[in-house]
């Protein structure tokens, strides 16, 4: 812990799902910390749970309210920062469908200003969240990074010029990137109840309630569920990972495929439930399947899941259960 002390570090997003789980992860390692969020999706009780209680905002570590669309707030929230864990962003397919103005000038746009504020202010790295929707139409399976399709969503779209200009900062700059694409990312304090939400939360609080899960489309499309501590995990191995690293992209999954109706099976067992899903429309941007080959993020980061999924689910469950 000593190692990590006085060392700042800059969590955008922090009072979102993944980026609350590094905040809690990084003050348990003993970092300094500072959280930059504009509270759109993110939430208040995020923080205020934070190592069961024993982390409080504005005492434990530092919360500003701002947006990453604001340039002068970054560069006051970057002040004296040593690395940034960059997860604000829009997240969902379907609200990029829906939205794309507003997906491209948070998730892109925002990006481009936390990529120029950090260089500006100095900080040494930036870590930033990517996404598997970067594959797109590609048909190769286990996803490989270089294999990448054509976009089928504005969000991801806005994950691809992230990745670009991460890109491009390293190379022309010096600057020192490291993207993640996170494989369908689950676990505790996943929101369930925005109409964007995740399929995971959105089954586990309809199967909670007594209600039948929903699927959109046949339910034979395959997912590559990471759960949330393994995603950290990645996180804080990028941060530390050698210079070489830099520049560059990796997957971030378990490596495997579920199918939504197995996913739906589990969960009826784990919950003691026989609830059949019912069934909708395909969503428009979705894509049929996706896994991860997590070969190149255990090689050159260290990467390596600790969590299956029944595991996972098992967690996820437990703290719906207490929270809901």
């Amino acid at each position: 812990m000593a190692c990590n002390s006085g060392r700042l570090m800059l969590v955008t997003g922090g009072a979102g799902f993944i980026g609350s789980h590094l905040v809690e992860a990084l003050l348990e390692k003993g970092y300094l910390v500072r959280v930059l969020d504009n509270f759109s999706t993110g939430k208040m009780e995020n923080l205020e749970s934070l190592g069961d209680g024993r982390f409080k905002p504005d005492r434990d570590f530092e919360l500003i309210r701002g947006d990453i669309r604001d340039f002068p707030t970054l560069m006051e929230a970057l002040e004296s920062v040593s690395g940034v864990l960059h997860q604000a962003a829009l997240g969902s397919v379907p609200r990029s469908v829906k939205d794309p103005v507003s997906t491209q000038q948070v998730n892109a746009d925002g990006t481009l200003n936390v990529f120029l504020a950090s260089r500006d202010r100095g900080v040494s790295r930036v870590v930033y969240a990517s996404s598997s929707a970067v594959y797109g139409d590609s048909e190769t399976l286990p996803r490989t990074e270089g294999t990448e399709g054509k976009p089928l969503s504005p969000y991801a779209l806005t994950k691809i010029v992230n990745e670009e200009y991460g890109r491009l900062f390293s190379t022309l700059y010096g600057f020192q990137t490291i993207g993640l694409r996170y494989f369908n990312v689950y676990g505790p304090r996943q929101d369930p109840k925005s109409q964007y939400a995740a399929v995971i939360p959105c089954f586990v609080t309809a199967l909670l309630s007594g209600n039948p899960p929903t699927i959109y489309g046949t339910g034979l499309q395959t997912r590559d569920f990471t759960y949330v501590k393994d995603v950290v995990e990645a996180n804080l191995a990028a941060m530390d990972a050698p210079y070489e690293a830099c520049g560059r992209v990796y997957n971030i999954g378990r490596g495997d495929r579920v199918s939504l109706l197995d996913l739906a099976a589990t969960l009826r067992e784990l919950l003691k439930v026989d609830l059949i899903p019912c069934h909708e429309d395909p969503r428009p941007g979705d894509v049929m399947h996706s896994s991860a080959d997590t070969g190149l993020a255990s090689q050159v980061l260290g990467f390596a899941p600790a969590f299956d999924l029944k595991q996972g689910l098992e967690q996820s469950i437990e703290w719906y259960r207490n929270n809901l």
